[in-house]
């Protein structure tokens, strides 16, 4: 028989343990009915939580921005602009309906015409002096201007082409120019950070955006001044939905998964010596029982810093799924083991289980030749499912089977 330990990973609590346990428990059954699972649980003790209530979250204020009221958050559609820079143009298109007045001969679709003026937006309608500037324009305005304007004249006909072939025909335009403009700079935006290929998105000022939103507004004829209201503001606020309305909501969310990985490399001897409890306690119970460590994703990198630093009688092998261990190694940020360094003598036979499609999933032959056997596994999901679908893939265990003492 086998002892195996089965330690989980990041963001992990007890309901979400006990679902991934067992399916492990189920997989282990059929390809080794000999072998005896264990439970290693961490999360409560030694994840991350918020012992003051989230009291280092700044107050919420209630400014309403310039939305006419309808965003708290103050930043209209630009949450939703920002990932997709002609969404405004889509979620109107949406539920416009047909414009009623009907075919007048000579009459152009007031759409088309707003295209054609968009399209005819270039470099030269961007500012280029104080003087040019709205109220409230400034240097920093200037500076966004020189970083925007080679991509505005590309932003402007893909845009001009978004209206034609989605709102043509619709119900007439109402702040149409603002929406477009919205869109030009949205979209300006997106090209300038492909172009710079940088290490982090362009720095740029929501009230210099804005101001540039207006003074597009103004060359397409709009006399809105680029604020959101009208026909136009029903689609801002479709969008609003997807957008995080509320930071305390959002932070707790994502405490346990990214505060885990924090709490750990500043505290994390207290899940390495959890897990070395662990094992001391199953090899008390069955001596001389070989034990294998099942551990995913920070589970992985625990284990890894435990038996590099210490030697732990009893442990036959170490099964790392999902795992960062080889990652963090190469950028000298693995606890347990300096970059350069080898493995001890004393670490055991390392098996590291992975999918391609898993981001946070890494191989490590290549950094430790010799000492790791890499097994790919395809469990057909996207990137995070990639991450978190380990368990319910029968051919994980088909694979694990031959690898268990």
């Amino acid at each position: 028989m086998v002892n195996v330990v089965f330690i989980h990973g990041t963001g992990v609590r007890q309901k979400s343990y006990d679902q991934s346990w067992r399916k492990v428990e189920r997989g282990l059954a059929r390809v080794r009915p000999d072998a005896q699972l264990l439970p290693c649980f961490w999360g409560e003790a030694h994840g991350a939580r918020l012992a003051l209530d989230g009291a280092s979250y700044p107050v919420r204020d209630q400014d309403r921005g310039l939305t006419g009221g309808t965003d708290d958050d103050g930043l209209g559609p630009w949450p939703a602009l920002d990932v997709e820079p002609l969404a405004e143009i889509r979620a109107l298109a949406a539920t416009s309906g047909e414009d009623e007045s009907g075919y007048v001969p000579g009459r152009r679709d007031p759409w088309d015409g707003l295209a054609d003026r968009v399209r005819a937006l270039s470099e030269a309608d961007l500012p280029r002096d104080p003087s040019e500037l709205p109220t409230g324009g400034g240097d920093t305005t200037l500076w966004l201007t020189e970083e925007l304007g080679a991509y505005v004249a590309d932003a402007a006909r893909t845009v001009a082409d978004e209206i034609s072939h989605e709102l043509s025909g619709g119900d007439a335009p109402v702040n149409g120019e603002s929406l477009a403009a919205r869109a030009v700079v949205a979209l300006a935006i997106h090209l300038a950070d492909a172009a710079e290929d940088a290490d982090e998105p362009l720095a740029v000022d929501g009230a210099d955006r804005d101001l540039l939103v207006e003074v597009l507004t103004d060359r397409l004829g709009g006399k809105d001044r680029g604020a959101i209201g009208g026909g136009a503001l029903w689609a801002a606020n479709g969008l609003f939905g997807a957008t995080p309305r509320r930071r305390d909501r959002t932070t707790d969310k994502i405490v346990p998964a990214g505060g885990d990985i924090l709490r750990y490399q500043a505290r994390g001897e207290g899940l390495r010596g959890r897990i070395a409890e662990v094992v001391e306690l199953t090899r008390e119970r069955d001596p001389g029982r070989p034990v294998v460590l099942l551990a995913h994703s920070l589970g992985g990198i625990a284990c890894v810093d435990l038996l590099a630093t210490r030697a732990v009688p009893g442990v036959d092998l170490l099964v790392t799924v999902g795992s960062q261990a080889s990652f963090l190694y190469e950028i000298d940020a693995l606890a347990g083991l300096r970059r350069g360094a080898d493995l001890p003598g004393h670490f055991p036979r390392w098996v590291n289980l992975y999918d391609q499609r898993d981001l946070l999933g890494f191989v490590g032959e290549r950094v430790f030749p010799g000492r790791v056997k890499d097994i790919r596994v395809n469990l057909r999901q996207p990137f995070p499912r990639s991450h978190t679908g380990y368990f319910a893939h029968a051919p994980l265990y088909d694979k694990l089977a031959s690898e268990l003492p």
